[in-house]
């Protein structure tokens, strides 16, 4: 995500929530290859690369923000240059909390996300099951179609 596609305030980078964003994806996903941070000092972004993607993608890898006032960012990324994402943060284009869909993941493409929660774990939960039905059933279509989950 590009600072261009937020209006009004994100917020500083959550550190303690990041750490558990990591600790679920670990815990969850059997296919994760590596987590890391941007910067070790101040990481204002969590990597975590997956062995395996979407379709025909040999890796996939998700970029994660979460701000001290609940506003987030997970990116998935893949090797076949896919891309989408779940955010919640203010702008102009879309509800708050939104899903910006593959394979592009165009801010004018925008449309409401069907995660509901807020809370970090719940969130991360949310957007892992949202990916692994997409991922088990070969349907980037499921990416945004559950009902409130997780």
């Amino acid at each position: 995500m590009n600072e261009d596609d937020r209006a009004g305030e994100f917020g500083p980078i959550y550190l303690p929530a990041l750490q558990r964003i990591r600790d679920l994806w670990l815990e969850l996903e059997p296919i994760v290859d590596a987590t890391s941070y941007d910067d070790v000092v101040a990481p204002t972004e969590l990597q975590v690369s997956l062995s395996d993607g979407l379709g025909e993608a040999e890796s996939a890898r998700f970029d994660i923000q979460w701000s001290e006032l609940r506003m987030y960012s997970f990116h998935y990324v893949d090797s076949d240059d896919v891309n989408w994402r779940f955010d919640r943060h203010p702008n102009t284009h879309s509800p708050e909390i939104h899903f910006h869909p593959p394979p592009e993941a165009a801010t004018t493409a925008a449309e409401a996300s069907c995660i509901d929660v807020t809370e970090v774990s719940l969130v991360t939960r949310a957007v892992h099951a949202m990916w692994r039905a997409a991922y088990e059933d070969d349907a980037v279509d499921q990416l945004n179609s559950a009902s409130n989950p997780p």
